[in-house]
């Protein structure tokens, strides 16, 4: 696997301009798209999520949409098992695996892989996460401090998924993550990738943070919400929890008017949008390639193509099998 490349993964906090440049990134490399949003997997959560619809995918293939309801756990184990098998899949048609997205722990599930998941019982499992999502963060808090102290502000920078899946796992199987990730056996070896990082200056991810709740609000996300509740969905379910989804709900129970809750929306994913770039600047490994997101398009297209041609040229003509040895096929670039 050394010096291989399996992947290309455009990351960078939200409303950065990520799935644009993903999908202008695969029409020139013959690629397709591997979400990397914990968020978009779930039917049924589009406007919220800002799931790209078909007309602005362009007919570039997506992986990683759409996969389950909104009451059921995506973990960054299962992601792993899954993107493992569509970049396999997409390489073996000839084509760039192009992940995009802003989920950090999806792209370490594949950089260094975790460790093998303890068995859970998935009754417990979901039970615990809808009691666990009704609690508010600051409670969430004062568990992983109490149960994995090690973890705690990793787990806490990760936001409401990365906390519940933090207790998830200490509750039920008496040990915390902390101790399986060092003495758990990791699922697969790593996989090395391109890694490209856009980046906006705080005011203008605010400006463009602001812009898309506005524009959330004015496509229906309150009918959306309106329509999960509607289709037997919980209030308190873990992912009606998620930005945006958490104050509509507020929002609907008459807790909050409407520009309270837009105006919640806004702060909240102004703070998760800084806590993302935080993870990005910190802790990735190896060559990553700075985009400076107030460049034109085109211009950060060209940036990202040359690093992966490069790193393909460097790499030689073959490309490692994700799964196991190189099969020789070689890249189209």
């Amino acid at each position: 696997m050394s010096g291989s490349r399996a992947f290309l993964a455009i990351v960078g906090p939200t409303a950065a301009g990520k799935s644009e440049l993903g999908v202008e990134v695969a029409l020139r490399l013959e690629g397709e798209v591997v979400s990397l949003d914990s968020r978009q997997v779930y039917r049924g959560m589009d406007i919220g999520t800002a799931k790209l619809t078909p007309a602005e995918r362009r007919g570039v293939p997506h992986h990683g949409l759409d996969l389950i309801d909104p009451d059921q756990a995506y973990s960054a184990g299962r992601f792993a098992r899954d993107a493992r098998r569509w970049i396999c899949e997409i390489r073996e048609r000839g084509r760039v695996p192009v992940l995009v997205g802003g989920t950090g722990f999806f792209l370490r599930a594949l950089t260094a892989p975790i460790f093998r998941e303890p068995p859970l019982d998935p009754a417990r499992r979901r039970a615990l996460r809808r009691w666990l999502g009704a609690r508010p963060r600051a409670e969430l808090e004062r568990w992983i401090r109490a149960l994995d102290p090690e973890r705690a502000a990793l787990a806490a920078a990760g936001g409401p998924q990365r906390m519940l899946r933090a207790l998830e796992v200490a509750l039920l199987s008496g040990r915390p993550l902390t101790w399986w990730h060092r003495h758990a056996p990791s699922e697969n070896e790593p996989l090395a990738g391109v890694v490209a990082v856009v980046e906006l200056p705080r005011a203008e991810l605010d400006r463009r943070i602001d812009a898309r709740v506005d524009a959330m609000l004015g496509a229906g996300l309150e009918e959306e919400v309106r329509g999960l509740l509607a289709a037997g969905h919980a209030p308190d379910a873990p992912e009606l929890t998620a930005l945006g989804y958490r104050e509509m709900v507020a929002r609907l129970a008459g807790v909050l008017d409407r520009d309270e809750a837009a105006a919640r929306i806004r702060r909240a994913t102004r703070a998760y949008a800084r806590r993302q770039a935080t993870w990005f600047r910190n802790q990735l490994s190896g060559e990553v390639v700075r985009l400076d997101g107030l460049a034109p398009l085109e211009e950060r297209v060209e940036r990202v193509v040359e690093a992966w041609r490069r790193a393909v040229h460097t790499a030689g003509p073959e490309w490692a099998d994700p799964t196991g040895p190189a099969k020789g096929r070689g890249a189209r670039a």
